[in-house]
């Protein structure tokens, strides 16, 4: 990679929050966007916030382990704090990801059928096992098939890479020590073999959104299908891997409501300084406990 991966540690509140998804039965989290929208007989334009349940799929680059996966893996080179989650490209929130005015006479917009992204989101989970709300905000960047080959897709990769760390820091520098073999590519089959056969199916769903009146174009789309191939051509050209890179994590301990707590951690790269009071930095995060 031409792109040197950080020399940091794990952010601060990784292990934390690894501990708190993994105790939840599913580890679903809140996703919130912002919608630029027209409004009506006029050229202006309002923002309106948007919310929808996703499936977290682990920290990019540490993909969970699962042995019905028949995907060639890469290998454990990197790790990072990323929170990852895999959609269809034909969804509305694609628009949102991207920050972009979503489709209206003028058609969809091309570029989202790419990679690209990196408008702002916030994911929020409520961990009811631990008493814990995890709130992640950042930056959300989508992978599509295109990622190692178009300009988009390498600036992704230069985002990504800037704040991936490597698991040997001692393995030496350069761009053939750091991360030979491993592929960006390689990653999104392995999230997509990751998927059971009917989840993998469900990206060959009719689009998303659209009326069931309307007839479908496509034949080759139906509901309840079950895709055991990673080469499905349809799947695949509408599966897509979106990346979140975290500014700020809010996380509020309500397990003891007569005592509860509040951390917030604000990364600030190479900033040595606190500017919070009472804040302490460590591995370019800064941590403050705040009232509840």
């Amino acid at each position: 990679m031409a792109t040197s991966p950080t020399t940091a540690g794990p952010a601060p509140w990784r292990k934390l929050f690894l501990e708190h998804v993994q105790a939840m039965p599913v580890p679903e989290f809140s996703l919130s966007t912002v919608r630029k929208v027209n409004s009506s007989g006029t050229t202006a334009a309002y923002y309106a916030p948007r919310a929808r349940t996703c499936v977290f799929r682990g920290l990019f680059a540490g993909l969970p382990v699962n042995p019905k996966n028949d995907a060639e893996l890469n290998p454990e080179v990197y790790d990072s704090d990323f929170l990852s989650f895999t959609t269809d490209c034909r969804m509305d929130k694609m628009a949102e990801l991207f920050g972009v005015e979503p489709g209206g006479g003028g058609g969809r917009d091309a570029r989202l059928d790419g990679s690209g992204g990196g408008a702002p989101v916030e994911a929020a989970f409520w961990v009811k096992e631990k008493g814990t709300q995890w709130r992640v905000r950042g930056t959300a960047h989508v992978l599509a098939p295109d990622v190692e080959d178009t300009p988009e897709g390498r600036q992704v990769i230069a985002t990504l890479m800037a704040r991936m760390r490597k698991k040997d820091p001692d393995s030496g520098s350069g761009s053939d020590s750091e991360g030979k073999g491993w592929s960006f590519a390689r990653e999104i089959t392995a999230q997509f073999g990751n998927l059971s056969p009917l989840m993998r199916g469900s990206f060959r769903n009719p689009p998303p959104g659209t009326p069931v009146a309307l007839p479908v174009a496509d034949d080759r789309l139906g509901l309840g299908q079950k895709v055991t191939s990673l080469d499905d051509e349809v799947a695949r050209g509408n599966f897509r891997v979106v990346v979140i890179v975290p500014e700020e994590v809010d996380c509020c301990d309500l397990s003891d409501m007569e005592h509860g707590r509040r951390w917030i951690y604000t990364f600030v790269g190479d900033r040595s300084t606190p500017a919070a009071p009472g804040a302490l930095i460590q591995d370019g995060w800064e941590k403050v406990e705040v009232w509840p």
